[in-house]
């Protein structure tokens, strides 16, 4: 193994190799492949979370308990690209490198043996960095130590690179609500294994609407069809319904033969409207398990849900008290361009449907706030049906304006 400075290259041994960034805190790691002059092809060649996948470059998640990492297998890296570089910035906003000292390991991808570390001296201000960089020379793969900071963040190093940046308007002004309060403690007994995926569930017998009213209705008649804005209280029988919920997400091509690419996601917050986590195709499971998504489906076809996200109610630690379920179109296809997207919480053990929710509108944005959860001081939760669009093609977009809809 060896100990890398800055400017200091190996060879590699392995043709397959693993680059991970570690921290005290949780990192975003990508990857960005360039040619001869420093530059992508196209967006394309940005990989990272939302886009995990590239010719002979792949983002591998670390869930949460080991480091993200980005995997580069150089027999498969297209002819044209000379050189991959490997990226790490702080998963929460604002945050600067000071005080935290990454450490970039480079293993052979098949072993995880280590070949070389590399710690980035005397950082500060900085918001990103490039780490590492895997690169051709002479016909040979070799690693380079690099640690080049940028205080403007990820969006600086993709910009340098050549990556289409999108900008987030700031987020409408919204009314202010007092804050949601902290849950009281709940069982912290381990639910069953949970298997996300939902086969196509049958109709549901008809329901009738929910009031027109924006008055609070629970579920003792039976299964609820909300409007924009109105809420539901998840309240059977006079008692709170915590046990396992499903919310699936469906939705479909507005022109035949045109596959569409959604992204459902749930975003976690805490009772200050506090960022806790984000539970989407890159990331599966969060709160220990209390939220699980079933992953990604790239077309939109086919009957039933799209994407399936379960929450255990039961098991939601008491600092998560509000739940915003959301949908992007990473590829960048706006909402007019979709069919029939709604979304539907059922009964996790029976695959009965409770609330059900119709997107009757669309606008040309590439974000959606469909619904939300959020804990009351009694311990039950209610849903409330958002349908606000957002200009956000990723779920980190989305995480401003859903902790205003709180």
């Amino acid at each position: 193994m060896t100990a890398m400075t800055p400017g200091s290259n190996i060879p590699l041994s392995a043709a397959r190799v693993a680059v991970d960034v570690s921290a005290p805190v949780r990192l975003d790691v990508s990857g960005l492949l360039l040619t001869a002059d420093g530059k992508v092809r196209s967006d394309d060649d940005f990989i990272f979370y939302n886009q995990p996948t590239g010719p002979g470059v792949t983002y591998r998640s670390g869930g949460g308990t080991a480091p993200d990492a980005i995997v580069v297998d150089t027999t498969a890296v297209p002819p044209g690209i000379e050189k991959i570089v490997v990226t790490a910035s702080p998963d929460a906003a604002g945050q600067t490198f000071q005080g935290i000292e990454p450490t970039a390991t480079v293993r052979n991808a098949d072993d995880s043996s280590v070949l070389a570390t590399f710690t980035p001296p005397r950082l500060g201000a900085e918001t990103a960095l490039v780490v590492i960089e895997v690169y051709l020379r002479n016909g040979a793969w070799k690693a380079r130590a690099v640690g080049q900071g940028y205080a403007n963040g990820l969006a600086g190093i993709a910009t340098d690179f050549g990556v289409s940046v999108e900008e987030e308007p700031a987020a409408a002004p919204a009314p202010v609500a007092p804050p949601m309060p902290t849950a009281p403690p709940v069982d912290p007994r381990i639910a069953a294994p949970v298997t996300p995926a939902a086969p196509p569930a049958p109709p549901a017998p008809p329901a009738a609407p929910a009031p027109a009213a924006s008055g609070k209705i629970n579920l003792d008649k039976g299964r609820v069809s909300l409007q924009k804005n109105q809420t539901v209280s998840l309240v059977k029988g006079g008692r709170p319904l915590l046990s396992q919920v499903k919310m699936g997400l469906g939705w479909e091509p507005a022109f035949r033969g045109k596959d569409i690419d959604l992204d459902a996601s749930v975003i976690a917050y805490g009772p200050n409207r506090n960022h806790l986590d984000s539970c989407y195709f890159g990331k599966l499971s969060i709160l220990n398990g209390a939220i699980k998504h079933s992953g990604d489906n790239l077309t939109g076809e086919g009957a039933g849900d799209d994407e399936v996200i379960v929450v255990d109610l039961g098991r939601i630690p008491p600092e998560a008290t509000g739940l915003v379920f959301t949908v992007n179109s990473f590829t960048g296809q706006k909402f007019t361009e979709v069919a029939k997207a709604y979304c539907r919480l059922l009964d996790a053990a029976t695959g009965e449907e409770l609330v059900r929710f119709d997107l009757t509108g669309a606008e040309p944005q590439t974000g959606v706030m469909m619904a939300k959860l959020i804990k009351q001081f009694s311990g039950e939760w209610e849903m409330t049906a958002l349908g606000d669009f957002v200009k956000s093609r990723t779920v980190r977009g989305m995480v401003k304006p859903a902790a205003q809809a709180l």
